[in-house]
C-alpha cells in the first residue's frame, strides 16, 4: 500500500483496494495501522476520504538507522580506492 501511495497519492479506499489480494475490511484495518504509525495522512475531500503517503517518518528512520550503515560502507569504499591508487603508483 505504501508503494501504491508513493506512485499515486490521494487515493480513496476503493482505489487502494483495486488489484490487492485483500478484502476491503483487511485494507481498512491496514490503513488504520498505517495512520496510527503516521505513515499515511487522511484528508477528507467532501465525502471522500483520501489517503496520502507521509514520507517524514520514513526519512527519520533512514537518518537514524540506515544512514549509519551507509556511512561506514562509503568510508570503506573510499579507503579501498585510496589503497588501490597507492598500489598503482
Amino acid at each position: 500500500m505504501l508503494d501504491r501511495l508513493h506512485e499515486a497519492s490521494g487515493l480513496t479506499l476503493n482505489e487502494l483496494c483495486e488489484d490487492l489480494d485483500m478484502t476491503r475490511q483487511a485494507v481498512t484495518k491496514h490503513l488504520a495501522l498505517l495512520e496510527e504509525a503516521r505513515l499515511i495522512v487522511i484528508i477528507w475531500h467532501g465525502r471522500e476520504k483520501l489517503h496520502y503517503l507521509n514520507p517524514v517518518p520514513i526519512q527519520q528512520i533512514y537518518e537514524r538507522w540506515i544512514g549509519k550503515y551507509e556511512r561506514h560502507r562509503l568510508q570503506a569504499l573510499s579507503k579501498l580506492k585510496k589503497e588501490l591508487e597507492e598500489k598503482n603508483k
